[in-house]
């Protein structure tokens, strides 16, 4: 065991010509300062322990994602518009044929008016008449109305807008509201009741509730108007005209939203139900906060992130489905307009109407994906 030295440094002593702390020795790399300062720039953004794991990783832009779910809308579309045309063309029947029943026409004149709505031409370029019809905005012309099938479209969408918009509205606000309830409450009567009742009418056809609606309250009891949109000879614009559409939408609005609604109810139910167990809600109810604060501030709005998917997605599936409720109440939208085509068979104002509505469905389904990536940071990160 050897002694020290007086050339020997004693600890805490350094030698002169030693480096100070932050220096290094000549042709050596420089010791790291252990200042706060760079102990704080060493864990700068982008280090593991300091990442933002609420921001989407490297790679996963917003702008990114969008063009991504841009590119699957439009081979939607092209899908769509593909079905379009190739699948009216299968149904029974020969427009042109129909037309002739209804006036003695010669075999001359069917083939001119087959010519002249373009049925004599091949398979081939009809639909490339098509596809230039859809880019340029000319849907051709409607064999039954004689009129554009982009104006009859234009015509009849704000009825179908205000019906669906209406009924959309009422359906949510209800849904959602017992749907949190109910399984706040679980077990209770007042789930009991609201889960079976909403069942039951999940079950129901939109279409046969209708029925049933305007045999009770139009028919029998004449409480409501039984079809149409606004009485011959009124304003709509006027205070009594309001009052009479009003009238005229309860009983389409009841058949849709008791249907639609029920959905959303059963929906939300489960997604809150997936939450009560959650710490974080033991950890609200420690701070202090009673029941009706816990269940609308921390478990509903997680509990809406599922929830918003299926609104916007039966959101389009509601203007698609307004079909048969129109036509059962008359009603001068879109759906009537549809079913009216069908009969025909009027393939330009049946093609029409087919991708309108699969183009709002699928913008709906467009604007659930970028609003539950807003909502969720999960689906960020992914």
């Amino acid at each position: 065991m050897s002694t020290p030295t007086h050339d020997d440094p004693q600890p805490g002593e350094s030698r002169p010509g030693d480096p100070r702390p932050g220096e290094s020795r000549p042709g050596g790399p420089a010791a790291p300062d252990a200042s706060p300062e760079n102990s704080t720039a060493a864990s700068a953004p982008g280090s593991v322990g300091t990442a933002d794991m609420d921001e989407p990783p490297a790679g996963g832009s917003f702008a990114r994602y969008l063009l991504g779910k841009i590119g699957g809308a439009a081979t939607s579309m092209v899908l769509v518009i593909l079905l379009g045309f190739f699948a009216f063309r299968m149904l029974p029947g020969d427009p042109v044929l129909k037309i002739a029943k209804e006036r003695p026409m010669s075999p001359a004149q069917i083939a001119e008016l087959r010519s002249q709505y373009g049925l004599d031409k091949p398979v081939i370029v009809q639909f490339w008449d098509y596809l230039v019809g859809i880019v340029t905005g000319d849907l051709g012309e409607s064999y039954v109305y004689r009129k554009s099938v982009s104006s009859l479209i234009g015509d009849y969408l704000g009825p179908t807008l205000l019906l669906t918009a209406t009924a959309a509205v009422i359906a949510i606000a209800l849904g959602l509201w017992l749907g949190q309830l109910s399984a706040w409450r679980r077990n209770s009567l007042f789930d009991k009741l609201a889960s079976s009742t909403s069942l039951v009418f999940w079950s129901v056809p939109t279409f046969w509730l209708g029925l049933i609606l305007l045999m009770i309250f139009g028919g029998t009891l004449q409480w409501l108007p039984t079809g149409g949109m606004i009485t011959p000879g009124l304003d709509p614009w006027s205070p009594a005209g309001i009052i009479d559409v009003i009238k005229h939408l309860i009983l389409p609005v009841i058949s849709l939203v008791a249907v639609v609604y029920a959905q959303f109810l059963m929906v939300m139910r489960a997604s809150l139900l997936e939450e009560m167990n959650e710490d974080y809600l033991t950890t609200a109810r420690a701070k202090g906060l009673n029941e009706d604060e816990v269940r609308r501030r921390h478990a509903v709005p997680n509990a809406l992130l599922p929830t918003v998917t299926v609104v916007f997605l039966h959101i389009g599936g509601l203007i698609a489905g307004a079909v048969t409720v129109e036509a059962v109440f008359s009603w001068p939208g879109l759906g009537k307009l549809t079913f009216e085509a069908i009969r025909g068979p009027d393939l330009p104002l049946l093609q029409g109407t087919f991708v309108v509505f699969s183009a709002i469905i699928i913008l709906m389904n467009l604007a659930a994906d970028i609003v539950y990536r807003f909502l969720d940071p999960r689906v960020r990160r992914a």
